[in-house]
């Protein structure tokens, strides 16, 4: 089950390591199309990512539902650990949505808007993590 575990985080550091990503590509697609820059390479990088992400979330998913159910459901912590996968899992599909936007030319918001939506995984991420390291309930 350690093994199972190991290759469990492994797998969402590389998630995470996408999700936190591919938002500062927007930003620089965003600011480099109002500065006049070519911004083509920007597009194929985040689809690039994004592909890369959706393998790492799916091996993230297939590794933690069985550690799920060897390690139980008791205590409401599991709860919302599990409520705050889905709103990261919602915000990876989000961020699907505005790649293939930014595929087509153009995304609808500023540079600021996408470094805000910058920091959304990452306060989910700590809820995550609080909830499987310290277990407050």
């Amino acid at each position: 089950m350690l093994w199972l575990k190991t290759f469990h985080i492994l797998f969402v550091m590389s998630w995470m390591a996408g999700i936190f990503y591919l938002p500062r590509i927007f930003v620089h697609f965003v600011e480099g199309q109002q500065a006049g820059e070519q911004v083509d390479r920007l597009a194929i990088m985040a689809r690039k990512l994004y592909g890369f992400m959706t393998i790492m979330m799916v091996l993230t998913l297939a590794t933690g539902f069985p550690l799920w159910l060897v390690y139980g459901f008791a205590g409401g912590w599991v709860h919302v650990k599990l409520l705050f996968v889905v709103l990261l899992i919602v915000y990876h599909f989000w961020a699907r949505a505005r790649m293939k936007d930014m595929q087509a030319g153009s995304l609808d918001h500023g540079g600021i808007y996408y470094r805000w939506a910058n920091e959304i995984p990452l306060i989910l991420t700590i809820v995550i993590l609080v909830m499987v390291v310290v277990k407050p309930f």
